[in-house]
């Protein structure tokens, strides 16, 4: 696998170009923040839109909240080495653009063709935009600054995925469902605005860009996308379920002989010979698969079981940022002292212990003691998750870093795609709005969250052991 460092006459004037590293970080974490916010309130949006004079179909309901999030899964790599072969201000620019110009669309949609492609477009501006994030911090970051920088954009995410929650279920109790997608994109436009001032230029990666390898790898996070999507409704053993599985194989096999053979791949699949990218990669992914198997029934049991409106709802889940944001500024400071692998150890211990909690949790249980169990798994999640970002920047050169944050982000988004999968399955019909009861709910999250628990646990083991 070829290294190669930009010139030095490039570093050099990109140094000179930088604005503080406070402020970029801010912006950058602010953009990432948002960017994952729109996926998670979306979810509240649903009863909303299903009542609508859109009349969208059950399919059709699973499409426009899954557009975003299949548009945003299958381009992040792409958009990454878009990044570091044209620029990165410019690469995040246009995703920012399109982020806000999607959300707009969607709030203007008068059918529902229109209101998938605004959220297509909205979810291929995240791809494009937040790969750009992360890339920008560790070139203007100094390395010494590098941790606590991964620390504050890696809680921006999860924090950002919570406040989609506030803030959703506060628009909606307040707007139509179209002021959730007027929110979110005049937030893009103002976004697009600061950053069009703030944001720095940086060397270019002068090689071309491996647009078979795009297409494939592409093809192969949607087709394994689609499957988890369609597991749920399908059934995980129907041949639509299957043929995607199959498919996402296929496809990713052909994707390795390619790049093998390519001078200058998108994503080079030797750089997972490297303990760091690995663990990285699966860590990253577990860690998402848990978090988000916890966010999807958060709503749901807080309105059935204590009658929380959906605006009560988000902001009861508020406090759990706190524990995350904690745990995530901690990170760096014990990793120094311990070393990775037990910061990482603990991270997953905490998280297997908060989904562990989380299935004793009844209709009875107060609010005091089960907002304790997402707290500690959330908590657990911001300790582990630094280092295995960092472990996978760190181990790629410095003109990949779009490349890397993409693998960072493609990671992060089919680990909530598995989550959400996982316990949907496992909740199966006892969902809001389906004539379930508070009851039948809770014994549902039981099993539900005994599984996830084990699962992450054994994939732990793995995530421990090649972290370094």
């Amino acid at each position: 696998m070829k290294t190669e460092q930009p010139p030095v006459e490039h570093v050099a004037r990109a140094s000179a170009e930088r604005p503080g590293a406070r402020t970029v970080v801010a912006l950058m974490s602010l953009c990432a923040g948002t960017l994952q916010a729109m996926a998670a309130a979306m979810n509240l949006a649903v009863p909303s839109i299903a009542r609508s004079a859109l009349h969208p179909g059950p399919t059709a309901l699973v499409w426009i909240v899954d557009a975003y999030l299949v548009a945003f899964a299958c381009l992040l790599v792409p958009g990454g080495a878009l990044a570091d072969r044209f620029g990165r201000k410019g690469v995040l620019l246009t995703g920012l653009g399109l982020f806000a110009g999607g959300g707009l669309l969607a709030a203007c949609a008068g059918n529902v063709p229109l209101l998938i492609a605004g959220r297509l477009v909205a979810g291929v501006g995240a791809a494009l935009a937040l790969p750009v994030t992360l890339g920008l911090l560790m070139l203007v970051v100094p390395r010494a600054g590098h941790p606590a920088a991964v620390a504050t954009w890696t809680a921006s995410l999860a924090v950002g995925g919570i406040l989609g929650n506030v803030v959703g279920g506060v628009v909606l109790e307040l707007l139509p469902w179209q002021g959730l997608f007027l929110v979110f994109g005049t937030a893009g436009a103002l976004l697009l605005a600061v950053s069009a001032r703030c944001a720095p230029r940086t060397a270019r990666r002068a090689v071309p860009l491996d647009a078979p390898g795009s297409a494939l790898l592409a093809a192969a996070v949607v087709a394994l996308v689609d499957g988890l999507v369609e597991g749920r409704e399908r059934g995980w053993t129907s041949a639509w379920v299957l043929g995607s599985f199959a498919a996402a194989a296929a496809i990713a096999t052909v994707y390795v002989r390619v790049s093998l053979r390519r001078e200058h791949p998108l994503l080079d699949p030797r750089v997972f010979a490297l303990r760091p990218v690995r663990a990285g990669a699966v860590g990253v992914a577990v860690a998402f698969a848990g978090a988000f198997a916890m966010f999807y029934v958060n709503a749901q049991y807080l309105t059935l079981a204590h009658g929380y409106s959906l605006a009560l709802a988000g902001l009861a889940i508020a406090p759990i940022a706190v524990a995350m944001t904690l745990a995530s500024r901690s990170s760096g400071r014990l990793v120094g002292r311990w070393g990775a692998k037990r910061v990482v150890g603990l991270g997953f211990a905490g998280l297997v212990a908060g989904l562990g909690a989380f299935s004793f949790v009844g209709t009875g249980t107060p609010y005091a003691l089960y907002v304790l169990c997402p707290a500690l798994a959330l908590a657990g999640v911001g300790l582990a998750l630094p280092p295995l970002s960092g472990g996978i920047m760190a181990a790629l050169p410095a003109d990949r870093a779009g490349t890397g944050s993409g693998l960072n982000g493609a990671a992060r988004e089919v680990g909530s795609a598995v989550g959400v999968a996982g316990m949907g399955t496992a909740l199966g019909a006892h969902t809001v709005g389906a004539g379930t009861s508070a009851a039948a709910l809770s014994a549902a999250m039981d099993s539900g969250f005994r599984v996830v628990a084990v699962v992450v646990a054994a994939a732990a083991v793995l995530v421990v052991r090649w972290t370094d």
